[in-house]
């Protein structure tokens, strides 16, 4: 199998693809259109598909002999709650939603190498499980109700990949460990007794309580967290009264906290907690808290990372360089995948300015050079065709 040919002889294709997906996006869990036209590509190819898996997932199954490892590839596709403002062909149809972080490119992709695999089945040393993942952007996530509803069953590994406007196209990035962090998040609601701002000496005010509870809440890292740890813990929404003179009843923090491992996470929820209940009997005031568990660090299976990665060092058509980066601080619930089964997930560069594909993730000028998606399908190929047989 020519890889390099057949991925120039798809890529136009590939492109259609992808910028009918941006014309045409979705949000988390009311993504009806976009499942019914990623059937509506794959139906034909051969596959054992099964539809509305966890919600509104699809599992494409390529069986090549019983006796075969199996490899799932997943790609997700939900768009976000942002309005496209590029001044592009392939622009949102739909007012206030885009593909701001590209997962139209991730599909576009995944639909693509099902294309080129169902037509060389023969060639395969592997079956492999195609994972079309809903609700990817907002929790509780469509990756643990596919699991639930048997999208792993029978599969010894899973692949996937994100594209980045981090790095330039050709290249592949990864980390050797965790890709992504326990993504958390909290709320924090004081609650007091109001009254009028010339009288405070007869009020419970949870304004000035919470203030010194953000202010406590910032030494959870600088005092509770190990320097050689990593944690990050931010509030990002404070709410509280209405008018200059009236001391409310109530205020309201939301925040987010990140980590890298269990025993962190931990800590810091343990120490929100602390925090709540000193404040609580400090300033007369009930400060309620409530963590959202978000998804868990996404941590890469060693032996199936550098398989991956060592297919595309040094011999590969598109790719020019693969290279380890430091974790991020992000979310992906791609992580259940990988507690589940042996994982590997990877960036691949779709970055170039002078293509105006250079704005950040969930920005409403994002964009993608196309190109990139080459070194992507590339690599996820090549997961597939090199496989050992007896591995």
């Amino acid at each position: 199998m020519d890889i390099k040919q057949l991925i120039n002889e798809n890529f136009d294709s590939m492109v259609e693809m992808r910028r009918y997906m941006h014309q045409h996006p979705e949000v988390s869990f009311q993504e009806e259109n976009t499942k019914r036209w990623i059937y509506s590509q794959i139906k034909d190819l051969g596959l054992d598909i099964r539809q509305d898996v966890g919600g509104n997932g699809i599992v494409a199954r390529l069986q090549v002999n019983d006796n075969f490892k199996t490899v799932a590839l997943r790609a997700d596709f939900d768009a976000l709650p942002i309005n496209d403002e590029k001044d592009v062909p392939y622009k949102s149809k739909t007012p206030g939603v885009m593909h701001a972080c590209g997962h139209d490119a991730h599909t576009a992709m995944l639909i693509t190498i099902a294309k080129i695999l169902s037509a060389h089945k023969d060639e395969l040393p592997v079956n492999v499980v195609f994972l079309h993942q809903h609700a990817e952007e907002l929790l509780p996530g469509g990756a643990q109700a596919m699991i639930a509803d048997g999208a792993l069953d029978d599969v010894d590994y899973v692949v996937g990949t994100h594209v980045s406007t981090k790095f330039p196209v050709g290249t592949i990035k990864y980390n050797y460990d965790t890709m992504y962090a326990n993504a958390d998040s909290f709320k924090i609601t004081v609650h007091g007794l109001g009254g009028h701002g010339a009288t405070p000496q007869v009020t419970h005010d949870p304004i000035v309580a919470s203030a010194s509870l953000i202010q406590q809440i910032q030494s959870i890292v600088s005092r509770s967290v190990s320097p050689l740890d990593s944690a990050v813990v931010t509030i990002g929404a404070y709410n509280a009264g209405t008018v200059f003179n009236v001391i409310p009843g109530k205020a309201e923090i939301k925040g987010t906290f990140r980590t890298y491992t269990k025993e962190v996470r931990e800590i810091v929820a343990k120490r929100l907690e602390q925090i709540c209940l000193g404040i609580s009997a400090s300033f007369n005031v009930n400060a309620d808290l409530e963590v959202m568990y978000g998804y868990p660090s996404l941590k890469n299976n060693h032996d199936l990372l550098d398989y991956v990665m060592d297919n595309v060092r040094g011999d590969a058509a598109f790719v020019s360089d693969v290279e380890e980066v430091g974790p991020a601080m992000g979310g992906e619930d791609f992580s259940y995948f990988a507690e589940e089964k042996p994982g590997c997930y990877f960036y691949t560069g779709v970055r170039n300015s002078d293509k105006k594909a250079d704005s950040p993730h969930h920005h409403p000028m994002f964009d993608i050079d196309e190109d990139g998606m080459k070194s992507g399908v590339e690599t996820l190929l090549k997961t597939v065709l090199y496989f050992d047989k007896n591995k």
